[in-house]
């Protein structure tokens, strides 16, 4: 994609205040393409793309979590982490509504309203990270301790190889 403009988005006002180093990496947006296709046109590697993934406990607490693109949640060891019976993926229309961002658009940063964030540990060993920048196609660049930073999640390992 040519060098369009940066879009200006609750996420990237939230980086912009908290003063926060990042790059912009536009591309054209697949539906269901996920980080593969994100890898792909932009030539990253899919362990360091991450998705921010709205999720609910049984009680319908919202959450989010930071994983690798390449990786999966396991869903059973965090709610046991949590001490909660279940963890389940968000429906996309109540993600949507609670975070203000689209499916395929969801950052972490600027969401309406405040969630618990969990970071998958391995995610601070990376030197650069890409994160949804809060619209389908935009991603940004940015250091792990930097997201670290600004989310305060809480660290955990729940990493599982995609089936």
């Amino acid at each position: 994609m040519a060098k369009d403009k940066v879009p200006v988005t609750p996420a990237v006002r939230v980086l912009r205040t908290e003063k926060v180093a990042f790059t912009s990496h536009l591309y054209v947006y697949e539906e269901k393409g996920g980080t593969a296709v994100c890898a792909r046109e932009l030539g990253f590697s899919e362990h360091a793309i991450i998705k921010t993934l709205v999720m609910e406990d049984d009680k319908e607490n919202s959450l989010i979590v930071l994983m690798h693109g390449d990786r999966q949640v396991s869903t059973r060891e965090l709610a046991r982490l949590l001490g909660v019976k279940s963890i389940v993926p968000c429906a996309a229309e109540k993600a949507s509504r609670l975070t203000g961002y689209l499916v395929g658009g969801t950052s972490p940063f600027g969401t309406k309203r405040f969630f618990p964030v969990y970071m998958e540990e391995t995610i601070l060993s990376l030197p650069r990270i890409y994160i949804n920048g809060g619209k389908r196609g935009f991603l940004i660049g940015i250091s792990p301790r930097d997201v670290e930073k600004v989310l305060k999640p809480v660290l955990v390992h729940v990493a599982t190889q995609i089936d």
